[in-house]
């Protein structure tokens, strides 16, 4: 049994307009794509990274936080 506490909301910051948005991450999947609410661009994980929380978030998805490669 981990004591790691999972966090299940991060605020994903865009790379184009700066707009930031608190969203709940899914505990059971990748998430590949997100669209600002600002300005409307589409984020894609950047290059190694897993999901656009591990990119642009505050805190990296659940699978990472509990010391995974990825969300495989």
């Amino acid at each position: 049994m981990s004591d790691v506490e999972i966090k299940l909301r991060s605020t994903l910051t865009c790379p184009h307009c700066g707009h930031a948005s608190e969203q709940t991450m899914p505990t059971d999947a990748c998430q590949w794509f997100y669209d600002c609410t600002s300005c409307g661009a589409v984020l894609r994980p950047r290059p190694g990274d897993c999901c656009v929380f591990c990119s642009y978030g505050t805190v990296p998805c659940p699978p990472v936080q509990a010391g995974h490669d990825c969300c495989g």
